[in-house]
């Protein structure tokens, strides 16, 4: 799940203008629907407004590279991804080096009277250590970098999504814990020390980690939000780097929100209606066993980036591990990033991975090196992935233009 540092483009200033004055009438013409949309990203009705900040280099290197090959439109869709508000993310950096990042982002927010989205991925154990592994090597050492963030933040406004993975793959789930569930545990003590540094700060919301509703039943990830200290966090986010529809989204994170309120009254998580029961058994259900004012229960945020077609279905019967979550081939943009949902549960819609941004080597259960469904090795994780991108604009759903 790792995203890669975002960067000031490496352009030559004259092919930077030259490429923006091309794209420039494309750009600044779209649809009625895709301006209304775009209306949803600066503003909503209490001026909320979602930072933008620089764009992958490999953006415009591709926008560029399709401008000169005469495919304008594609370059200015390119170039309108790039530009529509993104999460920042931060991991494998030093405590010094996140503090001066975080401080200069949520100081530039400030002044464009934005809010910035960060994305905290270090924990200790990251990912199974798997395609986006890595993190801080103790709990000690993440509890300082952690702190950082927090003195880099201070009273500025910020989103923070909480380490993607965390909650949703523990040491636990990947074999590697021992017998006393240690490393568990510890990860469990990370979350809970990071909510505390974080959610107190003036003007920061935290939002724990879920998965997906593909992944973890709401019974099965419940729990797992209590013990890592959602209580004192605003909420929880669903669907981060993954392509699960909004629809989907919304309803996972209504039943979540629910089933939490009714814990918190005394009942049982396993009571709670899950994302696979028919939806009017669970409105009943919800119906009857919870009353608490959405004003007091967790709210969430759902990642929109790359949803606008739902999720890929492999072939039946082609592959050993069909790796549906990466790089599936063919998918396009989500909704854009909006604060204003319509939703009391819902706070934001947010494009939390970078779109274009590789999700690592897919395989899909073959010897490789090659992803069997695009005929050619897949970036590393975070890196920048041309075909990819250009899939997520023409087919983004509502379209760009």
């Amino acid at each position: 799940m790792r995203t890669g540092a975002t960067l000031l483009p490496a352009l030559p200033l004259a092919c930077a203008a030259a490429l923006l004055l091309t794209v420039q009438a494309v750009a600044a013409g779209p649809a009625d629907g895709a301006r209304s949309e775009a209306a949803a990203v600066r503003t909503d009705g209490r001026g909320t407004r979602l930072y933008t900040p620089d764009a992958n280099p490999g953006a415009y290197s591709q926008a560029l590279d399709l401008v000169r090959r005469g495919q304008v439109r594609d370059a200015a869709g390119i170039l309108a991804m790039a530009r529509t508000p993104h999460a920042v993310w931060f991991g494998d950096r030093t405590p010094a080096d996140v503090e001066r990042e975080a401080k200069r982002i949520v100081r530039e927010a400030d002044k464009q009277d934005t809010v910035p989205v960060l994305a905290l991925y270090n924990v200790p154990g990251r990912d199974c250590a798997n395609y986006s592994g890595g993190g801080a090597s103790t709990t000690a050492e993440y509890r300082a970098w952690i702190d950082a963030v927090a003195r880099g933040i201070g009273r500025h406004d910020a989103l923070v999504v909480l380490e993607p993975d965390s909650l949703a793959l523990l040491p636990a789930d990947c074999g590697q814990d021992d017998a006393e569930g240690t490393k568990t545990a510890a990860r469990y003590t990370e979350v809970n020390y990071a909510v505390d540094a974080l959610e107190p700060l003036a003007r920061t919301k935290v939002y724990l980690d879920t998965g997906h509703q593909g992944w973890h039943s709401v019974n099965s990830i419940v729990p797992r939000l209590l013990e890592g200290g959602v209580e004192r966090a605003t909420g929880f986010y669903t669907n981060a780097s993954n392509y699960h529809t909004e629809n989907d989204n919304t309803w996972y994170g209504t039943l979540i929100s629910s089933c939490l309120a009714y814990v918190d009254k005394g009942g049982d998580s396993a009571d709670c209606p899950d994302q696979w029961w028919p939806r009017t058994d669970a409105r009943s259900w919800l119906d009857t066993h919870v009353d608490t004012d959405p004003a007091l229960m967790k709210h969430f945020v759902t990642d929109s980036s790359r949803n606008g077609r739902g999720t890929w279905t492999a072939p039946a019967g082609k592959y050993t591990d069909a790796q549906e979550w990466c790089n599936p081939p063919d998918r396009g943009l989500g909704a854009r990033p909006t604060t204003s949902t319509g939703d009391p549960l819902h706070d934001a819609r947010l494009w939390i991975k970078i779109p274009g941004e590789s999700d690592g080597l897919c395989l899909r259960g073959t010897e490789g090196p090659e992803d069997p469904e695009r005929g050619a090795a897949d970036p590393a994780a975070g890196a920048w992935f041309p075909q990819q991108a250009l899939e997520l604009v023409r087919f983004a759903e509502p379209p760009l233009f």
